[in-house]
């Protein structure tokens, strides 16, 4: 029997990135958090622990601050493409890299109804992600978003399930509907306007959500994934992540009050957590673009 070394890659994680636009008196503030990992020949150093091709990690990490600095960053998902291309392009040994940035959102505060031209608050934790692989000359993006926070008042309903000894949860025709989105969107090309694709496929994502009567979270979940399909023909697939945000209806009968669907305790955990792809049947896969990312 012999041992063997499978896929591999490394990199810098997590690295946090902050750049500044003051080329005018109102300034552009970009936030990121930039992973990046490199695979190719790299057998040596597992075996042996020779370094001569590890380009160390400290590198990747100040490569990337210069890339901020040299030119704009622009879209993301542009970026990612220029970082990982420079890896291949001037390490003989790096034969694919993988790119991660996730953008955290500031907005300006106002101040005498007027955005401020220097002074910013976090605008939620909602972050625009992007997952770039190049690999054997393919270039895979893979776009998408995370805890953009959602709720329906009503249009959701949850009834006809199995139920043993052990169910306790009442069925009902009328409930609050709440998740924190993860989505991720595959595309079949790289010469995409990458802001206007995300902007309008958020929108497909929160009309899906808004307008599906919803029997199931899985149902919006198809919903959502099928609305983001059905308008963008050069997107292939998308994965989606939905945790249940459970809210469940107060008991008043104790104080002498009605509660007639108005009062709520919002559950953080355990929560029901619904997963799943929604892909078009005559595009190939692509596992490239997603090996070593979360399933969702």
């Amino acid at each position: 029997m012999g041992i063997v070394l499978g896929p591999n890659q490394y990199g810098k994680a997590e690295i946090r990135l902050v750049a500044v636009d003051r080329s005018s008196p109102r300034h552009a503030l970009r936030d990121l958090t930039v992973g990046t990992s490199l695979r190719g020949d790299f057998d040596g150093a597992h075996y042996d622990g020779d370094n001569a091709h590890v380009l160390p990690t400290d590198t990747q990490k100040n490569t990337a601050y210069a890339f901020a600095k040299q030119a704009p960053i622009g879209e993301i998902e542009d970026f990612a493409l220029r970082l990982g291309r420079h890896f291949i392009d001037t390490q003989e040994p790096v034969r694919g890299a993988r790119i991660l940035v996730e953008e955290h959102a500031w907005a300006r505060i106002p101040v005498d109804g007027e955005g401020h031209d220097h002074s910013f608050h976090r605008a939620g934790e909602e972050k625009r992600t992007a997952a770039v692989t190049l690999q054997g000359g393919e270039a895979h993006v893979v776009s998408g978003l995370s805890d953009l926070v959602v709720l329906k008042s009503t249009g959701s309903e949850f009834w006809g399930y199995p139920k043993d000894e052990y169910t306790t949860l009442p069925e009902t025709t009328d409930r609050i509907l709440a998740t924190a989105v993860t989505a991720r969107w595959r595309h079949l090309r790289t010469d995409v306007d990458f802001g206007k694709s995300f902007d309008s496929v958020r929108a497909s994502l929160l009309e899906a959500f808004a307008t599906t009567h919803s029997y199931a979270l899985q149902q919006s979940l198809y919903e959502m994934g099928k609305a983001v399909l059905e308008k963008h023909p050069d997107i292939a697939e998308v994965r989606l992540s939905l945790p249940n945000k459970h809210h469940f209806l107060v008991n008043m009968e104790p104080f002498g009050l009605d509660n007639r669907n108005e009062v709520f305790h919002a559950a953080d955990r355990p929560y029901g957590l619904i997963e799943g792809t929604v892909t078009r049947d005559d595009v190939d896969p692509a596992p490239p673009a997603w090996y070593s990312l979360p399933e969702f």
